[in-house]
């Protein structure tokens, strides 16, 4: 007899498989910085120095006191004496005293004596200078006035010393790369990677490489998740193909349970495939079986579990269906485990192109493709809105017609749908 689903909300389910899980704390991974691109920082990196450390020009220019420069404009320029242009890479030779300035290039360190670098184009040499600079004729008219700190960057006013640049939890990105290097950090602990095993089950399921015969399929799911799980943060380990029997199951699962850190079982849709699924979570250990059906579409078959503190999620055997909600449920999960902070999913805005039903206390979600709307061209007031969402519409078990979207559209449960020409928020994939 099947089992009566009590449903949730995806959010309400997500949050209680969530509340019942630990982030993988133990056994941080040592990484040379370079190599730590979408990795999770394990613990607080300080900046073992100010950065600069010494201040910089911001452009090419003049290095010159700033008082020196007030009133000076086209019509009546300031004039300054050269005493000497900065090396780049060493530190200059000179300072710079009341009437005088230097030539300095963009990152060049500035003289003791000038706080401000006026801007090559509003300065003018009012004869040939000397090779060597400092004699009488070495004399720059200067147009516009500086403030005092004008481009230049200071000493720490990028990071201090023992500033946290980049908190636990991070996600490390380009911007942070570069930001180790230029700190020194060639090296930092992280997150190691959630080990996620992969079951895929159906009698009817056969491996990509083999020929199917009339009834059979090949496997989707395990690669799609897997290309999922990777891409966020996880190692994707392969477990292969069960046919429908508890048994074999059963022990699959507990193989997969021992080694990794969370487990994903994609069964058939039908009633007698969910409670296999679900009836193996519950043998696993405990709690077991936390929600038993998701109020969504695609993907009201899920199961969501914890077993001896380790997420196991049955998730239906359609590729949509399977995707989606990997989206909704995996992703999360290999983001609390590893420890990640927030952060935000890339959404865009977009204007709906057709009517969109959907049933009241159920979350839909639609994917769609983004077509560029030639009615806002960029750059204009409504520029903010330049896409048009053109659902893709097909049935769960049909790939393709996910791998041809660019985003998902979600429809929240109090509406009964969305109509043609609604701004609607597309979180891209």
């Amino acid at each position: 007899m099947p089992e009566f689903l009590t449903l949730l909300l995806p959010d309400q389910a997500r949050d209680k498989l969530l509340a019942a899980l630990s982030p993988l704390t133990a056994d941080p991974e040592p990484i040379a910085s370079d190599s730590a691109l979408g990795r999770v920082a394990a613990e607080d990196i300080l900046a073992p120095h100010p950065l600069p450390e010494f201040p910089r020009a911001t452009v090419d220019g003049y290095a010159v006191r700033a008082q020196d420069t007030f009133g000076a404009s086209d019509s009546l320029p300031a004039y300054l004496h050269l005493i000497g242009e900065v090396p780049m890479g060493e530190p200059p030779s000179f300072d710079i005293g009341p009437g005088q300035c230097a030539l300095i290039h963009t990152g060049g360190m500035i003289p003791k004596g000038a706080d401000a670098v006026v801007m090559l184009e509003y300065t003018q040499q009012t004869s040939e200078l000397s090779k060597d600079f400092g004699s009488l004729n070495d004399e720059i008219e200067i147009f516009k006035p500086v403030a005092d700190g004008e481009n230049i960057i200071r000493i720490g006013e990028d990071v201090a010393k023992g500033q946290i640049v980049i908190p636990k939890g991070a996600t490390l990105r380009p911007a942070e790369i570069g930001g180790l290097m230029a700190l020194g950090i060639t090296s930092l602990r992280v997150a190691r990677l959630a080990k996620v095993g992969l079951i895929s089950t159906g009698d009817e399921v056969i491996e990509p490489g083999q020929r199917p015969q009339p009834g059979q399929v090949r496997d989707v799911n395990t690669y799609t998740l897997g290309a999922l799980i990777e891409k966020s943060g996880g190692v994707a380990i392969r477990y292969g193909i069960f046919g429908d029997q508890f048994e074999a199951l059963k022990e699959a699962a507990a193989k997969a349970l021992s080694e990794c850190d969370v487990v994903v079982i994609t069964a058939g849709s039908s009633a007698s495939a969910r409670d296999m699924t679900a009836e193996v979570i519950r043998q696993l250990g405990g709690p077991g079986v936390l929600v038993h059906g998701i109020n969504t579409r695609p993907g009201k078959p899920t199961i969501l579990g914890v077993c001896d503190g380790k997420a196991v999620i049955g998730l239906p055997g359609n590729p949509v269906s399977a995707l989606v909600n990997g989206y909704l449920f995996v992703v999360p999960v290999i983001e609390k485990l590893l420890g990640a902070l927030p952060r935000p999913k890339p959404t865009v805005q977009a204007k709906l192109t057709v009517n969109l039903p959907s049933q009241a206390g159920r979350e839909d979600w639609w994917a769609v493709r983004l077509i560029g709307d030639r009615q806002y061209p960029s750059g204009t007031m409504s520029s903010i809105v330049n896409y048009l969402a053109e659902p893709i519409f097909g049935k769960s078990n049909l790939i393709f017609t996910l791998a041809a979207g660019d985003g998902l559209l979600k429809i929240h449960p109090d509406a009964t749908g969305l109509s043609a020409g609604e701004i609607v928020e597309v979180m891209l994939i």
